[in-house]
């Protein structure tokens, strides 16, 4: 792999890795702390939805997330032909 390249590839792996921990970021500390007195408004299981997001709702964000970023990955590998297969 060319310098370039590889610039290139890390330059887009840094970018996915930013885009998904600012929603991560949004979803556990905006929804989840800042944001809960309006969110308590509704709910979701018998559960004011901000206490939903500040125990819940976060961590499943992070596991869609986590299949998100290895599909993600699975992708740009293939761009920049450094897939497994």
């Amino acid at each position: 792999m060319t310098p370039e390249k590889r610039s290139a590839y890390w330059k887009a792996n840094l970018w996915l890795l930013t885009i998904l921990l600012i929603i991560w970021f949004v979803v556990s500390y905006g929804l989840g702390i800042l944001l809960v007195e309006p969110l308590n408004n509704f709910s979701l299981g018998g559960y004011p939805l901000g206490f939903w997001f500040a125990q819940q709702g976060s961590i499943y964000t992070f596991l869609v997330l986590i299949f998100v970023y290895a599909w993600q990955m699975n992708r740009l590998d293939k761009k920049f032909d450094v897939d497994e297969t």
